[in-house]
């Protein structure tokens, strides 16, 4: 049995793209043989997978599901919106959420969970998905809120297919009262949210780092009055007042009824579900949120494969 060097592995590594587990065990099956282990590789598809990881994936779907108490949003990516049309694909993201109900929620515990479907865990059938279908995918977020009594409210906007879109809201709610009533209340309240993206639940919730970030620039505007320093002061409280109603969910005005904040539209639906209503939490999930895109000149790119 040959030695499996660390210089063997990278140079594996650096041939085929793979990772270094993959590479070690690659070389390992093959004695040692770079070229036959690259061979191993490909046929596992994993060298045609790892190659593709470096590919930006900011497409993709947002999926969703419940049961009982309990819900999940997850965001996989692709590099097209074609793929995210894709029979294949969308399966892949319905069977991924339903997986993910049975985790604590974070990506690496929805990863290292076992996909029925393949008998591996998710994170290999993604990587048998990448080598099939041809483009670089990723779990990239999630998000599971669960209530000991209430529900979990959620909403797909623009829905693909069941449970399956751009932008996904869950909404948890507590409360003893009618699951219908308050499902009906908590779907309004998910809907509020895809169109406004609050920030917290409640204004005391607004991370601290944000909230004094805005003080800040509300302290240069105001000099910029001249006023004195006790009126400046005055100026930013109010500033700072109307800043927590904008991004704070509960006093949000109401996009069902911007008469009512959704706290009182929260306090009214108490009366038709019948006991207590507390939102003790929300998750929103935009497709490809805070993902640079990849610029590229589709010219020079067929230029380029024309040259071989």
């Amino acid at each position: 049995m040959a030695e499996i060097t660390a210089a063997l592995v990278k140079e594996l590594r650096e041939k085929s793209g793979a990772g270094m587990m993959d590479c070690k065990r690659a070389l390992t099956e093959n004695n040692g043989d770079i070229e036959a282990a690259i061979d191993w590789l490909r046929a596992k598809g994993i060298a045609k997978a790892d190659k593709k990881s470096g590919r930006t994936a900011a497409e993709g779907l947002i999926g969703i599901a419940s049961a009982g108490t309990k819900a999940v949003v997850i965001e996989i990516n692709s590099e097209t919106d074609f793929v995210a049309r894709n029979d294949a694909f969308q399966d892949l993201v319905r069977g991924v959420a339903g997986v993910a109900l049975g985790t604590d929620g974070s990506v690496e515990a929805i990863s290292a969970a076992n996909y029925p479907a393949t008998g591996k865990s998710v994170h290999e059938t993604i990587t048998d998905a990448i080598a099939t279908i041809g483009e670089n995918m990723n779990l990239r977020r999630a998000t599971l809120l669960s209530v000991e009594d209430g529900v979990v409210a959620t909403y797909i906007h623009n829905a693909v297919a069941d449970g399956l879109g751009k932008l996904g809201v869950l909404v948890a709610l507590k409360s003893t009262g009618d699951k219908e009533a308050l499902n009906t209340i908590g779907r309004q309240v998910a809907m509020h949210i895809a169109a406004t993206n609050p920030l917290a639940i409640r204004s005391e919730e607004v991370d601290a780092a944000v909230a004094e970030r805005e003080r800040n620039v509300f302290i240069e505007q105001s000099r910029a009055s001249g006023k004195p320093d006790n009126i400046i002061e005055k100026m930013v409280e109010g500033r700072m007042r109307k800043f927590f109603e904008e991004v704070a969910l509960l006093s949000q005005a109401f996009v069902m009824n911007p008469e009512v904040t959704v706290g009182a539209a929260v306090k009214e639906a108490e009366k038709t579900v019948g006991a207590p209503i507390e939102v003790v939490g929300m998750a929103r999930l935009l497709l490809g949120e805070g993902v640079e895109k990849e610029v590229t000149d589709f010219a020079a790119e067929v230029a380029a494969v024309a040259k071989g």
